[in-house]
């Protein structure tokens, strides 16, 4: 009887031992787009997320970026915001600011890059509404002087600001609500 128990156990230790460790993983169908599900950090300049924009990452450091040769060019502002320029692919595609240190804000004017769900610079407010229906909205600043699409996702925000001599879209704003939508409603404070 326990003969047969060894037999057994040999036998399935040893099937399981000529079977791979991981399994192929499964395919997957294209992804639906949904506020909120961001994708894979990506050095590839056609999209930004309330995340960042492929290695520049809210939260991550002005030191760090520094080193590591992806910042090219920075300017001290008020308040403890450093306004910085990015390097490689995304040069002269982004712009950054750092809140003590840390990256809190990625903005672009140009096209790409794109919002997950495919929003972008050039594009109408009514486009937006089409693209984000319940999700965003039309917001105004403070002073009423201002008019901006505002997406929220968790504590971070997507913000589509207008353009000075045409209307829709003139720049698109990621980060922290705290910094980026506070900005627009009230104003720099330098």
């Amino acid at each position: 009887m326990h003969r047969f128990a060894y037999v057994a156990v040999a036998t399935v230790l040893g099937l399981a031992g000529a079977a791979p460790a991981q399994a192929a993983p499964l395919p997957r169908s294209a992804p639906s787009v949904v506020v909120g599900a961001q994708p894979p950090v990506t050095t590839d300049t056609g999209v930004l997320s309330v995340r960042g924009a492929g290695p520049y990452r809210i939260g991550a450091g002005l030191d760090r970026l520094t080193a590591a040769g992806m910042i090219d060019w920075s300017v001290a502002t008020c308040d403890g915001v450093v306004r910085a320029g990015a390097t490689g692919a995304w040069a002269g595609v982004i712009l950054l600011a750092f809140r003590h240190g840390r990256l809190v804000e990625v903005t672009t004017a140009t096209v790409p890059p794109y919002s997950p769900a495919g929003a972008g610079v050039g594009m109408t407010f009514a486009d937006l509404e089409t693209i984000y229906g319940p999700r965003g909205g039309l917001i105004s600043n403070d002073a009423g002087t201002a008019t901006a699409y505002l997406v929220r996702v968790g504590a971070r925000v997507e913000l589509f600001t207008g353009h000075p001599i045409r209307s829709g879209v003139g720049a698109f704003q990621v980060g922290p609500a705290s910094f980026v939508e506070r900005g627009f409603r009230q104003g720099g404070t330098c």
